[in-house]
């Protein structure tokens, strides 16, 4: 499994999460529910190793306890969006990119945002994908702002 698969297995989970769903990992990981879905449902086509598992569980409860400033994040950048008018989808993508931008610094902030914009175009309209990328690139920028020239002497 690709760390594609496992950040769209948690971004997944993240949304049940998030949407008050009593579906939990223990649930989620169980091999009789991977072995049940569809053959066509690409990310459950194998179950999550160890090493994966682990990486999914700490993005999932990564964003469950800093949902509030992840959303805070999103609520400033989104400029005139309430969070209830974004997808639950987005939703989910732009908190679990944000969180690992914030939290995981194993990871390049550069792969999470396009992996951010890959989940996206899965889930939503090229409108939806477009906001996904303008919300994290212009977070970014303010995150890094590029150094200002020194002046020659």
């Amino acid at each position: 499994m690709t760390r594609t698969t496992a950040r769209q297995l948690a971004v997944q989970l993240s949304f049940a999460v998030s949407a008050g769903s009593d579906f939990g990992p223990d649930e989620f990981f169980d091999e009789e529910y991977f072995r049940a879905l569809p053959e066509e449902d690409l990310p459950f086509a194998e179950i999550p190793d160890e090493k994966q598992k682990e990486y999914i569980l700490r993005l999932v409860s990564g964003v469950r306890e800093h949902q509030s400033e992840l959303d805070a994040i999103v609520e400033r950048y989104a400029q005139g969006w309430k969070l209830s008018r974004i997808s639950r989808t987005a939703l989910a993508v732009l908190r679990c990119a944000l969180y690992e931008i914030l939290y995981m610094p194993d990871i390049p902030p550069a792969a999470s945002i396009n992996e951010a914009v890959e989940l996206a175009k899965g889930y939503d309209e090229p409108e939806t994908v477009s906001f996904v990328n303008g919300i994290l690139g212009s977070f970014m920028r303010d995150r890094d702002p590029v150094p200002e020239t020194a002046e020659p002497d």
